[in-house]
């Protein structure tokens, strides 16, 4: 088998040293979760900063009210008496708790500070809670009123800086959940990396002629599925191989023998054997061997061009009765120097196809050849045309067309040989030194032939006995 080369620039770039590191899978994979990871954790702060922030603020008013109120209730029958030491204590408790108190007597506070406003609320008898600028610094007010116009306020100053230490609190869990997240993207790029370094490396083993390479099966189903591709792939080149290697062992068998006769009698009568009474049929049997090996390159060279782009066709309407007569009339005399009867059924009306009637007549000739080769003394060898009908079987669609039969009355084929039947050498390797057989090419010819005219060819038995192939050709645009 032909293996395709590889010019240097892309075997260059394959190359697994040569792999530049950004373009490979598992450093992308790397860098897209990180960059997710990343961005998770800037979410993460942006939501949960503020939300920190708005938690702290609520906790220090509530500590502040609740602080406001226990000292309303201590300071409620004392604060009409004057300053007293257990006021001052009170004061002095709270001041540890960096909160300041000012108490108010008779709408007056005990010192300068607060807002007038929040003082004459106070007075009126209304509690107060909220921001205001307290000796020039925002803070958090708690205000109580006692009867008489008088009342306690709790000031506490707001924490500069509260969103850094916030941030500062976090940072740790954040690089944590940041590290968490690199490490896991690199062991789900390398696990998804895996089965797609693994069929590269298989790939690169079945171009270097390998043909027992197997992955293994594994999840996630997409590297199921590409492990079970490569693996029929390695199935598929190792039968093709093996089928191209008998087939060449075939033809090189068949190029052999005419050869060891055309050089056995060339020797022979180089070296003065042949007399002049043998060299005509020495020639004859030389003519013979050549026209076999020229018919065994023809075919071959046949077969090598069949699937080319270029391949001649030249598509007519052909009648089919007419292409019969002509076949008939060619083959009859060399039927009957073999003691075979030729039949040919032509249709009763007029049957057009679609076809190149070069490539159809070597089809009927092919097919002709082959049965005139196994059919014995008094068998009957039958080409037949008609029109194509929907009763048709194998072959034969419902829309129009002709068909077209050779049948004859030798031993035939079995089912299992009606299965490979048009396979290049399958029948050859069957049935070589059983009974005649050709090069093995003729039948796989005439398939590839029929299937570029647009047509449909299948084997079967015939009524005769022997062998029946069917061709389907379509009929006129």
């Amino acid at each position: 088998m032909m293996l395709p080369v590889i010019g240097p620039g892309r075997d260059d770039a394959r190359s697994p040293g040569r792999r530049r590191v950004g373009r490979t899978l598992t450093t992308r994979a790397v860098l897209v979760t990180c960059l997710v990871a990343l961005i998770s954790v800037l979410v993460t702060l942006v939501v949960s900063v503020p939300l920190a922030a708005r938690t702290a603020d609520r906790q220090a008013r509530e500590a502040l009210a609740a602080q406001a109120n226990l000292a309303a209730q201590v300071l409620r029958p004392r604060i009409d008496r004057g300053r007293s030491t257990d006021e001052e204590r009170i004061i002095q408790q709270l001041r540890r708790q960096r909160i300041d108190a000012y108490l108010i007597r008779a709408g007056q506070p005990d010192r300068s500070g607060l807002p007038q406003a929040t003082v004459q609320r106070i007075a009126a008898g209304h509690n107060f809670s909220g921001r205001r600028l307290v000796a020039g610094r925002p803070s958090l007010i708690e205000g109580r009123a006692l009867p008489g116009g008088s009342g306690v306020v709790l000031v506490r100053p707001l924490v500069s800086g509260l969103w850094l230490r916030i941030v500062a609190g976090l940072w740790l869990p954040l690089l944590a959940g940041l590290v968490a997240g690199v490490v896991a993207g690199i062991l789900l790029a390398r696990r998804l990396a895996r089965p797609i370094r693994n069929a590269a490396t298989a790939a690169a083993r079945l171009r270097s002629g390998e043909r027992d390479v197997r992955l293994p099966v594994e999840p996630p189903q997409e590297a199921a599925d590409l492990a079970y591709a490569l693996n029929d792939l390695a199935t598929a080149l190792a039968t093709s191989e093996g089928r191209q290697r008998e087939f060449l062992l075939s033809v090189s068998h068949e190029l052999r023998t005419p050869l060891t006769s055309i050089r056995g009698y060339a020797e022979a009568i180089a070296d003065g054997v042949v007399g002049p009474d043998e060299a005509q049929r020495a020639g004859r049997t030389m003519l013979g061997e050549a026209e076999h090996l020229d018919r065994l390159v023809s075919d071959l060279l046949a077969l090598a061009r069949l699937e080319a782009a270029d391949f001649a066709l030249e598509p007519l309407p052909v009648e089919l009765g007419g292409l019969l007569r002509a076949v008939a009339q060619t083959w009859a005399p060399r039927c009957a120097a073999a003691g075979v009867e030729l039949r040919a059924e032509l249709p009763p009306t007029p049957v057009a196809v679609w076809t190149d009637p070069g490539r159809i007549r070597q089809v009927v000739d092919g097919l002709l050849e082959n049965a005139l080769r196994v059919v014995p003394p008094g068998a009957p060898v039958v080409v037949a045309a008609r029109a194509a009908s929907g009763a048709d079987a194998g072959p034969a669609p419902r829309n129009g067309g002709g068909i077209v039969q050779v049948r004859d009355g030798g031993p035939g084929f079995t089912d299992d040989d009606l299965a490979v039947a048009f396979e290049r050498g399958a029948l050859h390797q069957r049935y070589r030194g059983v009974r005649k057989v050709g090069s093995g090419l003729g039948l796989a010819l005439a398939a590839g032939l029929v299937r570029r005219l647009g047509g449909a060819i299948s084997a079967g038995h015939a009524p005769e006995g022997g062998a029946s192939f069917t061709v389907w050709l379509p009929p006129p645009p």
